[in-house]
């Protein structure tokens, strides 16, 4: 029996959190053989948000290692998140926790680009460490 959570994204630039829209957003967890498995790929609205995703997670009682590796048997499933506008750098999100029953937020603070530079040659990258738990 597979439960599911949900991810909510949200695209914002400057400390003052102003929405991106139309920034394109992709979702993909991890496959079998290096692979990926697309998930979602959507453009954001006039409020930096896209529409949530439902995401396969494992069944609460099936987990088996509590502040183990990612892997079998712990209690979320794992995906990637990215997202690009032009003029803004690219970021990629890894290791965003989907847990069975709750709506994870992501939020994704793009930074301008100085001019003449595009998103293929600028890059963010950040890992999320797994939850201990």
């Amino acid at each position: 029996m597979q439960a599911t959570g949900t991810l909510s994204v949200r695209v914002f630039t400057s400390r003052a959190q102003i929405p991106l829209e139309g920034a394109t957003v992709v979702v993909a967890a991890p496959g079998e053989e290096g692979k990926w498995k697309l998930l979602s790929i959507q453009n954001t609205d006039s409020s930096g948000l896209i529409r949530p995703v439902t995401i396969d997670a494992p069944v609460p009682a099936e987990s088996t290692s509590p502040g183990g590796l990612p892997g079998p048997g712990l209690p979320f499933a794992l995906c990637d998140v990215w997202a690009e506008q032009p003029g803004y750098a690219m970021l990629r999100v890894n290791g965003v926790q989907i847990f069975p029953g709750v709506e994870t937020m992501q939020d994704m603070e793009l930074i301008p680009l100085p001019q003449g530079l595009c998103s293929l040659q600028q890059r963010d990258e950040r890992d999320i460490p797994a939850q201990n738990l």
